[in-house]
């Protein structure tokens, strides 16, 4: 193993960072983030990294102290005099803000980017983001990772005669219906119409559910007000079994109690996030060994397009 390679998880994403680095064959490296009385922290490297290429795995979901721990982390390694610093995050917090869909509105997935891009990043690696264009917002490389890869041999273990792929909303058909298509199996599309964000006004279901064992995908699912109305629309009209299949568990608010009120059977979900809490209904299968194999391609000049079976 190139001892040229160092890798280094931030507070958020460190049981995620051992599974990574036991994945790709070495240790995480020696960081320390000292904190001060007042909650400010500070961050620093036990070991030289100077001439390295150094990884920086870090999820920056709330509160925003994981995006600046990991700019810190950033900073310190370009002041180290590390040769190359890619920042892994699994997880891309503020991508939901990635246009103005509003006057006088932030464009968050833009700002963290050029954050990002001024620490002194040199190539970004994330998964599944809210939306694609935002890799056009950085200034340097962006591998754009997709959980279909580790999805898709689970639900191949699964008895899917009878499987319809569904979307919870709108955004979600073009994901859903790549689904439909490699697993060639029809497609439900649920319509909701909101009149704040995370109130749902009203749902309707366009496809034929009954009978069926459906499988709701998404991206991610935050407090579980789409996904289980969805799940539950899907029982009212007819469908046999409701599981449902989501890359990020942020998981907040009410969502763990709607979960287990809800008719949902079975939650996938990756370790891109840690859960909040245990729910014996969600399954979580680990991003490490596909974080890891990436990791090695990128040090090694090779293709990652085996990766992406449904973009």
């Amino acid at each position: 193993m190139s001892s040229s390679v160092k890798i280094f998880a931030g507070s958020a994403s460190e049981n995620l960072g051992n599974k990574i680095v036991r994945a790709y064959g070495q240790e995480l490296g020696n960081m320390k983030n000292s904190r001060f009385s007042d909650g400010e922290f500070q961050i620093s490297y036990e070991e030289s990294i100077r001439g390295n290429d150094v990884f920086l795995i870090q999820s920056t979901m709330p509160p925003a102290d994981n995006l600046m721990e990991l700019l810190l982390m950033i900073d310190a390694a370009k002041r180290a005099s590390a040769n190359k610093i890619i920042a892994v995050i699994p997880y891309f917090g503020f991508a939901r803000q990635d246009r103005k869909d509003k006057p006088r509105v932030a464009i968050g997935a833009k700002l963290v980017a050029n954050l990002l891009t001024a620490a002194g990043v040199d190539r970004v690696m994330t998964m599944d983001l809210h939306a694609d264009q935002i890799q056009g917002f950085f200034e340097v490389p962006v591998d754009h990772l997709f959980a279909s890869s580790i999805f898709l041999p689970y639900i191949n273990s699964l008895d899917t005669n009878n499987l319809v792929m569904a979307a919870p909303d709108t955004g979600g058909t073009k994901r859903a219906n790549a689904y439909a298509k490699y697993l060639n199996v029809d497609l439900a599309i649920c319509y909701k119409q909101r009149k704040v964000a995370n109130q749902i006004e009203n749902m309707t279901v366009i496809g034929d559910v009954e009978g069926k064992d459906i499988l709701l995908v998404d991206d991610i699912i935050d407090t579980a007000g789409t996904l289980t109305k969805a799940a539950d629309m899907m029982i009212d009209k007819g469908a046999k079994s409701v599981s449902a299949m989501c890359t990020h568990a942020v998981l907040s608010g009410p969502a763990y109690d709607r979960l287990e009120a809800s008719h949902i059977k079975e939650l996938i979900v990756t370790d891109t996030i840690p859960l909040a809490q245990k729910c014996d209904k969600i399954k979580v299968l680990t991003v490490a060994d596909l974080f890891a194999d990436v990791i090695h391609s990128a040090i090694n000049y090779q293709s990652i397009s085996k990766y992406f079976i449904i973009s």
